[in-house]
């Protein structure tokens, strides 16, 4: 599969998964595509064309020609500089490997990080939160985000592909999307009564039973085990955590009990005790597996044959 052909394959994939519907999607798409006609010299000249057709400014090919013919593939969930040279060790060793295919952002991805926050809006809209309150709630903590992305030296780890002439994509919102859409459909199907309920569905899926004998299980951050769950809302998309005054925006303007994220900040723990809302953390390295997993599951589909993987960086290979 060509290089370029994968990546749009992903997006595609990470689009049909997105939680927001195919609708909100192609109206953000829309949206960048009025804003690029009405640009003009400079401002014209740097826009990122790829938001015409990829809503997700954290998904990116950061190295490697369009017409790179991938067969095999070294992905992990962070392919930083000490991977990318285990990379071309292998190959020094006679491996072959034509991509290197990372979960999160790096480079231009990493730098527009935040780029991909203001979908978070648009699902707490999804649950009761008018879209005006979901956006007011939502703007600093982007602003938050993006300010503390901009200090970092995003192009190091591309910098050593590029040196090594090694091609890199990253796929971050794509595969969140994935795991989130997945264990949304789970929980809505099998209706858990109980928070014991809840890390009973997530320990059938191996990624999260492999994690737990690593000592990387699921935890009950807010509630207990015998606590009724309400409606469980699966929090794993949209770049990073959100605002920590949305808890008391669903626990007042929905019928979410419980949340089932991947990982989750103090602050924001601390306002989901306070307006009785659950927490259950699945772990962060396994659900970004999960989704990367259910990505590739897409990728190959789409090119028809399975490609000669090499696990790494915390990812480990399950079909689904």
């Amino acid at each position: 599969m060509k290089l370029r052909k994968l990546y749009e394959a992903a997006v595609k994939v990470g689009i049909e998964h997105d939680p927001r519907g195919k609708t909100v999607v192609r109206s953000e798409l829309k949206r960048a595509k009025k804003k690029y006609d009405g640009l003009k010299g400079n401002d014209r000249k740097v826009f990122d064309t790829e938001r015409l057709t990829n809503p997700y400014s954290d998904s990116r090919i950061l190295h490697g020609a369009d017409d790179v013919d991938v067969k095999s593939v070294i992905m992990g969930i962070d392919m930083e500089i000490g991977e990318i040279l285990l990379t071309e060790r292998l190959r020094e060793k006679g491996r072959s490997i034509d991509l290197i295919w990372a979960h999160h952002p790096e480079g231009a991805a990493q730098a527009n990080l935040s780029g991909v926050m203001a979908m978070q809006a648009d699902i707490l809209h999804a649950h009761g939160v008018p879209i005006n309150v979901a956006e007011g709630i939502m703007s600093p903590r982007i602003k938050q985000v993006e300010r503390g992305v901009m200090p970092i030296n995003h192009q190091r780890g591309v910098d050593a592909a590029r040196i090594l002439d090694i091609p890199m994509i990253c796929t971050h919102t794509p595969a969140d999307n994935c795991v989130a859409t997945f264990l949304q459909k789970m929980f809505d199907t099998k209706k858990a009564e109980t928070i014991g309920d809840v890390l009973g569905v997530l320990r059938d899926i191996p990624e999260y039973a492999e994690a737990e004998k690593l000592g990387a299980g699921l935890k009950v951050f807010v509630g207990s085990e015998e606590r009724r769950t309400g409606k469980v809302l699966v929090d794993m998309t949209g770049g990073t955590g959100g605002s920590h005054k949305a808890f008391e925006k669903l626990a007042n303007t929905s019928d979410i009990g419980t949340i089932v994220g991947m990982h989750i900040s103090e602050k924001n723990r601390e306002q989901a005790e306070k307006h009785h809302i659950n927490v259950v953390i699945a772990g962060h390295i396994a659900s970004d597996t999960l989704g990367m997993n259910l990505l590739l599951d897409g990728v190959e589909k789409a090119a028809r044959r399975k490609f000669d993987l090499i696990e790494c960086s915390g990812f480990r290979r399950y079909r689904h």
